[in-house]
């Protein structure tokens, strides 16, 4: 079957899409889209954690036929072309990626966080990356990441008030 839908703002296709074939192989192997990493197939790590229709949703366990006509957005979709997002430039400079395989999960996931809570408190940013296994950390680098993408965020915020204001 072919897939019409929407990825990262802009109309994709696949064809030929097995109707059990994952959301998440569909990105990776058919539109060329590898961020969202493979790690366990059953929507217990949240490494391929994406937006559906605005939602993070884990993509091992959507089938590609569920997403006609529907808009996803990846990790990839988070920055503005060559200009990191900045949930993941406090991911590089809080140290907080290791070997990666997790990364992918966790910056969609505090990005919908920090879209939803300006200035989160640390059980919050635990609760909202509760669904997200590291196997390389103790996640205090990803704490620490979080808390700095939420400060720059508001940051950007308050000069955005404030060019209004003046």
């Amino acid at each position: 079957m072919r897939v019409t839908f929407t990825v990262n703002g802009r109309p994709t296709e696949a064809d030929d899409v097995w109707e059990g074939e994952s959301l998440l192989y569909v990105l990776r192997e058919r539109v060329g889209l590898p961020g969202s990493k493979n790690a366990c197939e059953q929507g217990e790590c949240g490494s391929c954690t994406v937006y559906l229709d605005g939602d993070p949703v884990c993509a091992c366990l959507v089938a590609a036929g569920q997403v006609q006509d529907r808009e996803v957005g990846t990790v990839e979709g988070l920055a503005d072309g060559d200009t990191l997002d900045a949930v993941q430039q406090a991911f590089v400079d809080a140290g907080a990626v290791q070997c990666g395989f997790c990364t992918p999960g966790l910056l969609v996931q505090t990005h919908d966080l920090l879209n939803k809570a300006h200035h989160p408190s640390d059980a919050e940013i635990r609760e909202a990356l509760s669904g997200n296994l590291c196997r390389c950390t103790g996640y205090e680098k990803i704490m620490d990441a979080v808390r700095l993408a939420a400060a720059r965020k508001a940051d950007a915020r308050d000069v955005a008030a404030a060019g209004r204001e003046g």
